[in-house]
This record gives C-alpha cells, structure tokens and sequence, in this order.
C-alpha cells in the first residue's frame, strides 16, 4: 500500500555538557554479588510464556487487573497538556461502541475501515472489532483519494471510520461507495444524517444499550482462528495484497514477545509509527495492553524530542531510518559540546564494569537520558537493515537495542532478540510459535528464509494463487535472504526481490552495499539498484541514488559549493567504500536525487516505484 513522503525533521537537541566520571559516586565493590550476578547471568533463560489464545482474551483480562491505571496519553489539544485515558474507560468505550454497532445499527460481523492518524478512537474501533463487531480494515492514511476508494470497495467494507483529517477525502468518494452503509467520523457527536454519524453517538447509543443490561458484546463467542484483520501490504515490489489475520496470529504475537522480553504494568511505550501497519498495531499497541502499560501517543515526528521529553516513555517501537536520524542528532549535539573524547571514554570504561557487574551507565549518560525522556530501557527498531555500530551505540549508553523481524503475512513478528541474549547486528531469534530455515544455502549459508509459525496469515484475500505462490508445505516464503549462525540467530543480508544478478550469475544485494554507504557522512539517504543503461543491455550496471546532506556539507566545505563539487565530493567517498568492495560489487554510476525517495509509511524507499522513473 502506498507510500508515504515522509521526511524526518531536523531534531535539535541541546549541547552536551557530560561531566566525568569523578562526578558519579564512589561505587562499592561486593565481589561475592558480583560472582551471584554473572552465575545469574549465564543461567539466564527465556521466560514463562503468556498463553493468550484471543484478543478479547486480553482485552477483559487487562482492562479488569488494571482498570483504575492510564492507558492511553494523549494531545487532544495540541497547544494542550497530554491527558490520560484510563483502562476502565477504555473498556467501556469499547464495549459501547462493539454494543451500538453490532444492536443499535446491526452491524456484526460486517467490515469495519478505520483510516486516521493516531488518535484514541482508532484503537477503540480496532479491539471493538477483534473482540467481535466485526473485520477490521485498517487503511493508510496517506493514500490517495483514488486508492482509498479502491480499498474500500475491495474490502467490501459496510462501515468507514475515520477521523476528522480525512473527512474532505471521504465527502469526495462516498459517492462511488454504494456498498458503505455508515460514514463514521471520531471525535464526533453528530446523530444520524444520510449515511453519516458520530462515533460518539454510537457509543453513547450502546452505553444506553449496556445500561438496561445489554450483555450481548461480550457474550459473542471468538474463534482464534476466524478471519478478523485484513491489511494491507505496502506493496513496495508490486501491487498490494490483503493480509488476512486472525486473533489467533495476533495473540501469538503477545506469546513469542513475552518470553524474550519482561514488560511491566510501569512500562510506557512512545506511538510515533502509523497503526494501519502490524508492527505498530500488534507489538505498540496490543503488547502494552497485554502487559498493563501505557501508551503515550506523538503528536508528529517534528515533536518527537519534545513528547518524548513530556511523556518519559521506557520503549520506543522505531524504524532505521528514525533510530539513525536520532543517533546523529545526539552525537552532532555531544561533538558541538567537545564531548566526544569523554563520551567514548566512558562507553569504554563503562562496560569494563559491567562486565564484573558493576553498571551505572544510566548514571554517566543520564543527560543523554534526559534528552529522551529520562526513563528509556528499550528502543526496537524492525522493518528494515540498521548499521549495527547504531545497535551497538545505544547498547554502549545502557538502552537495551532489540531487533525484531518479521513482515505483514508473520502479524508482524517471526524473530526477536531476547533481552537477556542481545546479539547486535542479528535480526533476532525464532519465536517460541515459529520455526525458521534457509532454503538451498550458498556456500556462505545465504539463502531465502523461510517462516512456518502460529503467526502466520489465513492467506492472501481473494488471491488464492499468490498464497500457493508464497506458502508451500506449511513454510512461507519470506523473499528475505539471510543466515543463521551456529544459535538460531538470524542476519538478513538482502531481498530476493532486490537482488542485482549479473551475467556471470553473480548476486548483489543493494541493502549489504547501501549499509556501507550509509556511514558516509556527506549522504543522508541512498537506494542501491541494478540500472539498464541501454534499451538492449542484458548486463545491469550497479547504481546509486543519492540524496545529499546538504546541511554537513555546507558546513564542512562552504556555503557556495556548486553542485558538480558536491557531486565530485560524494562520488570520492564511494569510491572509498567500492574499494572494501570485491570488484562486481563496485558502484558504477552515481546519481544526485533532487527530490525525496518515495517511501511506504514505515519509511522503507519503494524501490519499484523509484525504479520505474527510469524507466
């Protein structure tokens, strides 16, 4: 599903002023505690799994245990002050809004789209409709009108909920969807005019419902295993398809996390991805309300420091591209303070001792914690390659780095870092639910991956074809090429769909090349792909698009720099790193992109899209 410009803004952090480490207090050493601690240490095995079979499962158990606890923060103002949603209106919201569309607009089991920016409603739409209204249809915001109209009919969608920002784009279409029975706006008390209504009024509807003992909603009857969620895909290679899950996936998802990881009611996950997609659906959202947490919802990735600052959460669900944009920014602001020296000292002597137990690195960074909110312990970045220096970083200041890996069709989550068996530049480790191989190896162990788990899709909607095309014998076909080491762990080296082969059968893949590019200064972002110089040429010459930091360059070499200098400039670094290249691997041809990538809303380039400009 389509794309999204999104462009990461310039966050700005204050200077670092780091004191050394004579400023943090004598340590004492208990040598007989540090012995207990790594015994502890390499004992340490996964932990007890949770055993969730439905969301609605969930949902009661949570929103009984810890009804009086915030859940959901949120500006509804955005000149406001964050205001706290709790468990136990959560749950009633969502019990009225299931109540008054499955009773006062009988509407059960009928398609439900929701298509909005975060926002509290959308997450009541989403559990209303797991836990039993009917399928949810989560869409991309971002899509245009034409597409949105699409999907709409492709899902046979009854009922469209959105929020306020798209109303002009659903008053443009609603005349071509016949087969919408009601246009459902958040935060929105309108009653009933034409096929328009306020979702607050339905809720209000089903509240009444409820009150004069209206059960009904709660008594509906979830099989783990019925189609309830079709999403879906970005379509970066091709046009999209629908993902059709159960609860059943879903739940499965909450299982394989709560082994690796240990989550607290204290917890407080930061929302800055778009829910249409499953990483942010299922492990930001469904997660903490499995484990009691709370979430804490960013206004924009232009406040992302600031509500990260206002909210002080303890995990930050990110992409690469995010989690890159944030380390540089914090290391541009350490380096404009004259740090740099003592920072890495410190990473240095800091892990010396933690390696006999001794660990105070929240202590020595904690102005590095302030900038991020304070409390942080984990930052996960999934969805694509992240340069492991970055992984190794936010280790070295005390931040747990865990990588996830799965795709749509996995719900989202095939493999993870266990937090007590970090492997920095891993993909993670087969969940508890799922088994991964690698099909016909290379001779360096490299091959497509290959997923069979209790996560896995019903299939592909309405495409019976694509689902015996990517699931055979159980295993599907991830199109992802990777390794495992001697552990299980897996290391993704590339995209079957991205592959460069050349004439002699040589395979190149741009994400192995384009890790190494990104550790030039001078680009801000680049693709790596196979180029048809000549209508007839059979051979494709390895390419890169380019886009400059045009800010470090201006400051590093002058305000009047032309573009064929800025051009000679980047080149000269890609022929340093062409020289860590074996020789079929070499850059060819270099090209300045004078505008942004298009990107799919997990901020992953569409290749297919940049690819067919050339063409």
């Amino acid at each position: 599903m389509r794309l999204i410009n999104l462009k990461i803004p310039n966050f700005k952090f204050p200077k670092i002023k780091m004191k050394g480490i004579e400023s943090i207090p004598e340590v004492n050493i208990n040598y007989e505690d540090i012995d207990k601690k790594n015994i502890e240490k390499k004992d340490k095995k996964q932990y007890k799994p949770t055993e969730y079979k439905t969301i609605k499962e969930i949902f009661e158990r949570s929103t009984e245990v810890y009804a009086n606890k915030e859940f959901i923060l949120e500006k509804f103002n955005p000149k406001g002050e964050y205001e706290s949603i709790s468990y136990k209106k959560f749950k009633e919201d969502v019990i009225s809004l299931g109540t008054g569309l499955t009773n006062a607009y009988s509407l059960k089991n009928e398609r439900i789209v929701i298509v909005s920016e975060t926002t509290y409603h959308w997450y009541v739409s989403y559990i209303a409709a797991l836990c039993g209204a009917g399928i949810a249809v989560p869409l991309d915001k971002e899509l245009p009108i034409n597409e949105l109209e699409t999907v709409i009919k492709r899902s046979k969608a009854t009922v469209v909920i959105y929020s306020e920002k798209k109303k002009d784009a659903i008053k443009k279409i609603e005349d071509n969807l016949p087969g919408v029975k009601y246009f459902v706006q958040m935060n929105c008390d309108n009653k009933l005019v034409g096929r328009h209504l306020g979702i607050n009024t339905i809720i209000n509807e089903g509240k009444k419902l409820v009150k004069a003992g209206d059960d009904s909603f709660m008594k509906i009857k979830i099989d783990p295993d019925e189609f309830k969620v079709l999403i879906f895909t970005s379509g970066t290679t091709s046009q999209s398809k629908g993902v059709m899950i159960s609860n059943k996936n879903l739940a499965e998802n909450i299982n394989a996390v709560s082994a690796y990881v240990k989550l607290y009611p204290e917890d407080r996950f930061f929302s800055v991805l778009p829910l249409h997609h499953t990483y942010e659906s299922t492990i930001g959202f469904l997660l903490p309300l499995a484990c009691g947490s709370s979430i804490a919802v960013c206004q924009g990735l232009k406040y992302i420091v600031q509500n990260l600052q206002e909210t002080k959460p303890t995990a930050l669900l990110a992409v690469p591209l995010l989690i890159e944009n944030l380390y540089k920014k914090i290391n541009a602001s350490i380096e404009k303070g004259g740090k740099t020296g003592l920072v890495n000292s410190m990473i240095h002597v800091t892990n010396a001792l933690k390696t006999v137990g001794i660990d105070i690195k929240r202590k020595v960074f904690a102005e590095i914690y302030e900038n991020l909110g304070g409390k942080l312990r984990f930052v996960v970045s999934a969805a694509a390659p992240i340069d492991a220096k970055i992984g190794k970083w936010v280790q070295d200041i005390g931040i747990n780095f865990l990588q996830g890996y799965g795709l749509t069709e996995t719900a989202p989550i095939a493999a993870l870092t266990p937090e007590y068996d970090q492997r920095i530049g891993s993909a993670g480790k087969a969940v508890i639910c799922a088994d991964i191989k690698i099909n016909n190896p290379n001779e360096n162990g490299e091959g497509e991956v290959l997923i069979r788990s209790k996560t896995l899709m019903i299939g592909y909607y309405e495409n019976e074809e694509a689902t015996n095309e990517v699931i055979k014998n159980g295993w599907f076909n991830s199109g992802d090429i990777g390794y495992l080491d001697d552990d299980g762990f897996l290391f993704i080296t590339g995209r079957s769909k991205n592959v460069i082969v050349t004439q002699n059968g040589k395979n190149i893949y741009p994400e192995e090349i384009e890790l190494l590019l990104g550790k030039i200064e001078e680009i801000k972002e680049c693709m790596v792909y196979g180029k048809q110089l000549k209508e007839n040429d059979k051979e494709l010459t390895v390419s890169v698009k380019v886009i400059p930091n045009y800010e470090l360059i201006e400051e590093k070499y002058g305000n009047n720099i032309t573009e064929e200098q800025i051009y000679s400039i980047i080149w000269d670094e890609i022929k340093k790193v062409n020289r860590k290249l074996t020789s079929y691997k070499a850059i060819k041809k270099l090209e300045i992109k004078k505008d942004e990538f298009e990107k799919t809303t997990t901020m992953k380039i569409k290749r297919f899209a940049e690819i067919q400009k050339d063409k």
